[in-house]
């Protein structure tokens, strides 16, 4: 955008206006009066040149009061010829009849004799008064002043009598072209001081406006952030001062810039690095402020949160107004949970609040409690669970109990029964603690993991070999099986806690057996890739759900909890497996396919061994 300031717009210029303009009103109303007082100097003196000397009024007196008007006339005639004015353009005497007994106009004597028709003579003659009349011929246009004085003769006993008037007409003309004349000359000189008057006028505006200049220019490069310049101090007058503060208000802007800065780019680390999520919205309830954590919670970019209503970013427009947050801030759980992720936060809302009461906006933080739901959520359902599991078989230990008491403990037959399902009950509650503090000491950490070097070959065999014993054994066992090994023939050395290691095979192998037909066949397999050792158990069994493959890690889950039951399972050995697996380094998980069987894989973290590295660690 042009500021530029047009010239007539600048100060300098109003300044130097300002002063003609004085100039010139003080010079027009001294003209105006030196030209009225010339005038009136002029026309005084005018008028007393063309006044008839008292010894002329006294002669004319005399020369009306005689009896013989010829000779009066002629006398007349010679007085006004020897009084005759330069100034004067016409002089007549009348008589108090009205008669004309003299002019001094040669070529006008004709009149003489002659009454007059000039109704202000009569005036004058009638009423004993002088006349004095400016008056203006526009056919000639020319200016003319008329004086008709009374000729009063004097008799005694104070008598008076007016024995006629002298009409006097002169030209005022060249009065008017000396007042011109003076008055052009004064317009002249006013001029070149009007002139005059304007130049001074710009040199000192731009004297007073040359520090408001640099000043402006100081203020605009403080308003774009640049604090470097100085305003140049031309004295120590108000300017001078006024440079003076603008020069420490701007060391002042730049100190308090630095630290809006410096505090802004902190509240912006802060925001950035902020776990929680925070809003800011003005008093309109938009957002003005949402830190990146916040954006990530909402799946929304920050761009496009800018300038929305926080009810529409919170999707909380159908249950609650601004007017509600704002009045009666609370703290809320919003579920942003859909198909793909979990997501729920507790917001907290807050005011911005000035020292006043004004309320200008609020502060939303987003906290993420979707963990500790789901912390919660499995507590419960652990809490649930192990209450179930411990119950049916304290109420099975407890009626078999009770049915020794009422009298059963008597009977050869039932006795050595009961007894005997009462130590299952037993041992089945005891293996269930057990699993249970393994799983604690694995949470908590402060479960010890005892690592050696291991021939995981001779491992996975001598266990698979334990469970051909059992069958070998068992003269009469509840369902037959057959271990197929597919292993490489070269010896993989591994860290592992053997026993931990044990136990997650014989979990896998258990279930293998449990879930297998009769007569079906078990696949053991082992082998490695780059810095791999894979080992896997296949069974021929009914398989998974594909919809319970994620959960069957999960404490006490079960696919079908009916059977698993039956067959005496915790559902806790498969999550304790993954938990030791995971202890070692390692992955565990399955693939099924359901109708077809299951297979379980535990892929271990492998390094190479040369021979000599063996020797190392004997």
């Amino acid at each position: 955008m042009n500021n530029r300031i047009k010239f007539y717009q600048s100060i300098k210029f109003k300044i130097a206006l300002v002063f003609a303009l004085v100039l010139l009103v003080t010079l027009e109303i001294v003209g105006a009066v030196f030209v009225r007082q010339l005038e009136h100097q002029n026309l005084s003196t005018f008028k007393n040149q063309i006044q008839l000397q008292s010894y002329v009024t006294n002669s004319l007196i005399t020369e009306l009061s005689r009896s013989d008007e010829t000779a009066a006339d002629l006398r007349i005639k010679t007085i006004l010829d020897d009084s005759d004015n330069t100034n004067t353009a016409q002089i007549q005497v009348i008589d108090n009849k009205g008669t004309i007994r003299g002019t001094n106009q040669v070529n006008n004597q004709s009149i003489v004799g002659q009454k007059t028709t000039d109704n202000n003579i009569k005036s004058a003659i009638y009423n004993s008064r002088t006349i004095e009349k400016n008056t203006y011929d526009s056919n000639s246009n020319t200016r003319y002043y008329t004086l008709i004085t009374p000729l009063i003769k004097s008799s005694g006993n104070n008598n008076s009598e007016i024995v006629g008037v002298v009409y006097i007409k002169a030209s005022l003309d060249q009065v008017y072209k000396n007042i011109s004349s003076i008055t052009v000359i004064y317009l002249f000189a006013a001029t070149i001081a009007i002139i005059l008057g304007l130049i001074i006028a710009i040199v000192i505006s731009g004297a007073i406006t040359r520090p408001i200049e640099e000043m402006k220019k100081q203020t605009m490069r403080i308003a774009r952030g640049d604090y470097s310049g100085q305003v140049h101090v031309y004295g120590n007058d108000e300017l001078g001062q006024l440079a003076g503060a603008v020069n420490n208000l701007s060391v002042r802007v730049e100190e308090s810039y630095e630290s809006t800065e410096s505090e802004r780019r902190r509240l912006d680390s802060v925001l950035a690095n902020m776990t929680d999520g925070v809003l800011a919205t003005d008093r309109r309830g938009n957002v003005i402020i949402i830190n990146d954590t916040a954006a990530s919670f909402l799946d929304m970019p920050e761009d496009q949160a800018l300038g929305q209503s926080i009810l529409d970013v919170l999707d909380i427009h159908k249950d609650y107004s601004l007017r509600e947050l704002l009045e009666k801030p609370d703290e809320l759980i919003l579920d942003f949970s859909d198909d793909d992720h979990n997501m729920i936060l507790h917001a907290h809302f807050s005011l911005i609040q000035r020292e006043s009461g004004f309320i200008s906006g609020l502060v939303c933080v987003l906290h993420d409690i979707t963990e500790q739901q789901k912390i919660d959520a499995d507590r419960k359902q652990f809490v649930s669970n192990v209450s179930h599991e411990l119950r049916t078989p304290l109420t099975s230990v407890r009626s078999y109990i009770e049915a020794l008491s009422d009298g059963a403990w008597q009977d050869p037959k039932l006795a050595p029964k009961f007894l005997k399902v009462t130590e299952d009950e037993t041992d089945r509650m005891i293996r269930m603690i057990n699993d249970l503090l393994t799983l604690s000491r694995m949470d908590s950490g402060t479960q010890k993991m005892n690592t050696e070097l291991v021939n995981i070959n001779e491992l996975f065999n001598y266990i698979l070999n334990r469970f051909d014993m059992i069958l070998q054994k068992d003269e009469h066992p509840e369902k037959t099986y057959t271990i197929k090994r597919i292993f490489t023939k070269r010896d993989l050395w591994v860290d592992l806690d053997t026993d931990r290691f044990t136990q997650v095979l014989d979990n896998l192998m258990n279930n293998a057996i449990k879930y297998s037909p009769d007569g079906g066949i078990i696949t053991c397999r082992l082998y490695e890739t780059r810095n791999k050792v894979i080992l896997s158990v296949s069974d021929q069994g009914l398989g998974i759900p594909r919809k319970d493959i994620p959960h069957i890690f999960d404490r006490f889950y079960r696919v079908d909890k009916a059977r698993s039951r039956k067959q005496g399972g915790s559902g806790l050995g498969l999550a304790i497996s993954k938990e030791v697996v995971e202890a070692l380094g390692g992955q565990l998980w399955a693939e099924s396919v359901e109708g077809r069987g299951s297979t379980f894989y535990i892929a271990l973290p492998y390094e190479p061994l040369a021979e000599e590295d063996l020797w190392d660690e004997v």
